[in-house]
């Protein structure tokens, strides 16, 4: 139980890292599906609102306390007659008379003037009465439209929610790091680019109704009680017209920005986004910028001017002649300017011309700039938040995308989020990449097929960067180890095969014996019919270990050729380390990489040996010396040669990895018998040799070299040997 619960501990520690690993890579992924944006619906339609009533609340205030006594015309009749009652009471003249008149009409029939006054009296509460009726009825214009508009905003906002839904759902799906299903993400799909169209229309719809309803009411003049309600609703209708435009346009500029910004790169792939996904006909940011600089520019000067104006009262509205009032009143009217008076003369036609600000009007007037300013500088805001943004963030994404192709980032792709010059700009920028992507792919793949006839290895020895920079004459000494390989009796062999099998065979051998060159570091310096000349400028256990696996992956091909009823295939390798010289030779016409020295062609001697001694690898006395640990390889000593275009003798050793286990295992048995044989052979006591190298074949019949030994002592011992006779054994053929 306590080794259960050790082992659980265990467990638990080595399992620890990884499972923090875990968590962190969870976190990061919740971070990533966290920052994915929300689509806006509720406030764009609230703010755009809130903004249409901003801009025609305060001219409604104004409209309308303007237009009030108007629009009352029992309360006008009386002002009117006030007006001329308090303007005739500042003249003496006109006060005389009143007075004088009052009393002949009160002196000559008191009753008649009582009731005179009773009708009068009644006669107005009737009117007033009257008026005060038709002033709520004349309102139920204006209110009902205002009503109406509101049902309807309030139904856009619904609209808009449903049309939002989709949308909200992906991306919350989205957020939640889940994968969306292919409809909902298909119905995104379609629909996104045409998102800031549709909430357009939206409000624009619900806002064109309100201004249907109030134009048939406009006209039918029955609705109204006079002209001049009439024109109240009339100039509402303006004025929320142009209103509800400008917020039209502030919802499609606030949806549409986002929707390129923010929400594209997450409907649409990477690879979709390298072009244009637009469908409509290609913008300007010329026709973006004259739109930004008319709201933002043209707007307050034209909700100032609008407040301005209507902020003015016509002096004709006062009811009398500027010319006949009191100096009192015209001084009020024209300030000090009403000295001028008796220079200017004041008739109805031009006293109708002059128009006033009375306090009340004033106050409106600054309510109405204050808040058309406000209006302003929020569309100022936005649109310049917009614009620097739908202007900047795609010029900083091309920048940065340029930045790393620069570096050599070459599938270095730009999102195309517009559909103006920048969105061209950065279409032509992805396809210039793509095709300097693909112009270096080319390249690339060229210098791939370089490198297949000139190693790549070939051109780092000789300091080269690319094959383009080798010169005829380039060269370098170094100490290599040169591998050479050949098929034994391959000749033969390929006679019984026509020249397409020949073909096919040639490169079923080569292709299963480059994979095993290259993974030991070394690399093909050329191919010569079946044999192969590899180099090593490494370690020579690289050469000795691409050598041994050769011979393994050879007899795993013979086990297939068995199966395949074809005979199987031998091999030998011989080894070699020593100076050589690497370059490129040639003419200018026509070069080569190759190298030159006496160790190539004693490498290739000592693959002819292996036929001789019936060997699989021989390697040199200077291979075996350079061996960082010998002993991790069997090995044997074989013979002393001088072979054919050398004068000097080299001593040759078997490397017995490259054998069958059994084989290896038998050699390795019989190594001391065969070690002591040579000894005496080397010593001219050939009879005591035999008998050794008797016991070896005995031993293991399959030993080419011992039977070669026991041959040679058999004929020593019958011709005999020249008195200069060293044990070197001189090899004439290749």
């Amino acid at each position: 139980m306590r080794n259960l619960l050790a082992c659980d501990r265990v467990k638990a520690v080595l399992l620890t890292p990884f499972t923090i690993m875990d968590k962190i890579r969870t976190i990061a992924k919740k971070k990533a599906h966290r920052s994915l944006p929300r689509v806006h619906g509720l406030r764009v339609y609230f703010t755009s609102i809130i903004i249409y009533y901003l801009l025609v609340t305060p001219f409604l205030l104004l409209l309308y306390v303007k237009n009030a006594e108007k629009m009352m015309p029992g309360r006008h009749v009386q002002r009117y007659e006030n007006s001329r009652n308090v303007s005739d009471s500042l003249s003496d003249r006109h006060t005389d008379s009143i007075e004088n008149s009052a009393s002949n009409i009160s002196k000559k029939d008191g009753s008649d003037t009582i009731s005179g006054i009773m009708t009068v009296t009644g006669d107005s509460l009737n009117v007033a009465t009257a008026a005060n009726n038709q002033d709520a009825d004349n309102g139920m214009a204006v209110g009902s439209s205002m009503g109406l508009q509101i049902k309807l905003l309030l139904i856009a906002i619904v609209a808009g929610m449903f049309v939002n839904y989709p949308f909200k759902r992906y991306f919350r799906i989205r957020r939640r790091g889940k994968q969306a299903s292919y409809r909902l993400h298909a119905l995104c799909k379609k629909w996104i680019l045409k998102l800031p169209a549709i909430h357009s229309i939206i409000l624009l719809v619900a806002f064109g109704i309100g201004h249907i309803f109030v134009l048939i009411t406009l006209q039918n003049p029955d609705s109204y009680i006079n002209e001049a309600a009439r024109a109240y609703d009339r100039q509402f209708f303006y004025i929320s017209l142009i209103a509800s435009l400008l917020v039209v346009m502030f919802a499609f500029y606030w949806i549409r920005h986002r929707v390129h910004i923010k929400y594209l790169e997450h409907i649409y792939s990477n690879e979709e986004m390298h072009t244009r996904v637009f469908k409509s006909a290609t913008g300007r940011i010329k026709n973006r910028l004259w739109i930004t600089s008319g709201t933002t520019t043209l707007l307050p000067l034209l909700v100032v001017i609008i407040y301005l104006l209507q902020s003015f009262t016509s002096v004709s509205d006062l009811g009398f002649n500027l010319r006949e009032a009191p100096e009192d009143v015209r001084r009020v009217l024209l300030g000090d300017q009403a000295a001028f008076g008796g220079i200017v003369r004041f008739d109805e036609g031009s006293s109708d011309s002059l128009f006033y600000v009375n306090a009340f009007n004033s106050l409106v007037m600054m309510i109405g700039i204050y808040s058309g300013i406000f209006v302003s500088l929020l569309y100022i805001f936005f649109f310049i938040k917009w614009n620097t943004e739908d202007l900047v963030f795609p010029v900083k994404e091309l920048l940065a995308n340029m930045k790393r192709t620069g570096e050599g980032a070459m599938n270095s792709y730009a999102l195309v989020r517009t559909n103006d010059e920048l969105g061209e700009l950065t279409e032509g920028y992805n396809d210039m990449t793509r095709q300097i992507s693909e112009y270096i792919g080319s390249i690339n793949r060229i210098n791939e097929s370089y490198f297949r006839f000139v190693p790549r290895q070939f051109l780092d020895m000789l300091g080269k960067e690319a094959i383009t920079d080798i010169q005829l004459g380039d060269q370098v000494q170094k100490e290599m180890s040169v591998l050479f390989t050949d098929i034994r009796d391959f000749t033969s062999m390929s006679e019984a095969m026509t020249l397409q099998e020949n073909f096919d065979f040639i490169n079923n051998y080569l292709g299963l014996m480059e994979p095993v060159i290259s993974r030991n570091h070394g690399f093909i310096d050329k191919y010569m019919g079946d044999s192969i000349m590899a180099l090593f400028s490494g370690k020579v256990e690289n050469a000795i270990n691409a050598a041994i696996e050769m011979r393994r992956t050879l007899n795993d091909y013979n086990q297939v050729r068995e199966t395949e009823g074809k005979p199987p295939l031998n091999m030998g390798v011989g080894i070699h380390t020593g100076d050589l010289m690497l370059g490129v030779v040639g003419g200018h016409g026509r070069m080569e990489g190759t190298v030159i020295s006496d160790a190539v062609n004693l490498a290739s001697r000592l693959e002819g040996l292996t036929k001789i001694y019936s060997s699989a690898v021989i390697i040199s006395q200077d291979t075996l010396i350079k061996l960082d640990d010998p002993f991790r390889y069997s090995y044997r000593f074989l013979d002393i040669v001088k072979v054919k275009g050398k004068k000097e003798s080299v001593y040759i050793f078997e490397i017995l990895d490259g054998e069958s286990d059994e084989e290896k295992g038998l050699r390795m048995k019989t190594r001391a018998d065969f070690n002591r044989g040579l000894e005496l052979y080397r010593s001219k006591r050939f009879e005591d040799a035999l008998e050794y190298f008797k016991a070896v074949v005995l031993g293991n019949p399959s030993d080419g070299a011992a039977r070669l030994y026991q041959q040679r002592c058999i004929t020593n011992l019958h011709q005999g040997i020249p008195e200069d006779w060293d044990g070197v054994e001189v090899i004439n053929t290749k």
